[in-house]
């Protein structure tokens, strides 16, 4: 079947909102960027992009009806406002993580965009980075047997500023959510139980937004197995991002990115390369992929290849995240 355009909208020129847009100008040919929307817009970035349609106004996109899709790239407390609007003026919709941060106000949500039978895709894109893809793949094959322990590691290179912080809904919200998300992902198997301890250890700015900088999150599945999460705002080294699953027959690791894959090996010492330095570099081939499963949804009227109610489970493993930390003990999610 021919490749069939997408005219497509951003909302959000942000640095995950100028990311896609670059991806879509330079790497994604199925899709037309029509418009940019953004308060605060950098218009000599978009014309050097030349998108035709740059605008401080959402509603310049909303009900534009030359675009097929909007992609949400806004701060995360407009994202529910925003995905049921362009569901209601008919559009196919790819939002950004979180899908909201109030589980009444996304079940309400996901009801309209039900109703209206909207496309809705989840920006989880580590589920389509290629070592993780490949490696929950061979979890599903049974390579390593009944899987009984997961392990995933994710630490970002730089705290973020006080001002995101402040609305992103706090760690487990924000950086922790794609690791739920994965966790569900790679076992095929609901979170029942969630542990978690966290502490300020890096920047004090976080204790006056009641959220934490360095946390340990203990998983249960519904069969049985056992994770672990570990997650730092400031990993100075780079980009750390691993996941381990152990079974009954063997194991699989999926390991960080270098920089570069030359090693030194001196009578010394042995050096390697440091990992990629954040998301943009580390996950570029998955910000691809995301948005061509996103084409390719919305082309064959197929379903989501993540839905809004993976964004739902992501959410629900966050708040009893939330809710451990401060009780200080395990919180079911049954």
């Amino acid at each position: 079947m021919d490749s069939k355009i997408c005219r497509i909208g951003i909302i959000g020129a942000g640095r995950i909102g100028k990311l896609h847009a670059q991806n879509l100008k330079n790497h994604l040919p199925q899709f037309k960027l029509v418009g940019i929307a953004d308060p605060q817009i950098d218009t000599s970035w978009a014309q050097q992009l030349a998108i035709p349609l740059v605008t401080k106004q959402v509603e310049d996109l909303l009900f534009h009806q030359d675009i097929d899709a909007l992609l949400i790239a806004s701060p995360s407390d407009q994202h529910l406002v925003q995905i049921a609007a362009a569901s209601e003026s008919g559009k196919a919709i790819f939002c950004e993580k979180p899908i909201g941060l109030n589980e009444a106000d996304i079940k309400a949500v996901l009801a309209t965009v039900k109703n209206n039978r909207t496309l809705l895709q989840l920006g989880f894109n580590r589920r389509f980075d290629p070592s993780f893809a490949h490696l929950q793949n061979e979890v599903a094959r049974g390579a390593i047997g009944s899987s009984q322990i997961l392990k995933i590691t994710s630490r970002d290179p730089a705290c973020p500023s006080s001002a995101y912080c402040a609305t992103s809904g706090g760690m487990f919200m924000d950086m922790s959510i794609h690791d739920f998300d994965m966790a569900a992902f790679i076992m095929q198997s609901e979170v029942v139980e969630v542990y978690a301890s966290g502490a300020v250890l890096i920047n004090p700015d976080f204790a006056a937004l009641n959220d934490v900088d360095t946390a340990i999150i203990q998983l249960r599945f519904a069969n049985g197995a056992l994770g672990v999460i570990d997650n730092s705002r400031q990993a100075v080294y780079g980009y750390d991002q691993r996941i381990e699953v152990f079974g009954s027959k063997g194991m699989l690791l999926a390991d960080n990115q270098l920089q570069h894959s030359v090693s030194l090996h001196i009578q010394s010492v042995t050096t390697a390369a440091n990992p990629e330095y954040f998301f943009l570099e580390r996950y570029q081939q998955a910000y691809i992929a995301e948005l061509k499963a996103f084409h390719s949804a919305w082309q064959s009227n197929s379903a989501s290849p993540v839905s809004g109610e993976a964004g739902l489970k992501a959410l629900q493993i966050a708040q009893a995240a939330n809710e451990s930390l401060a009780k200080k003990m395990p919180v079911s999610l049954l």
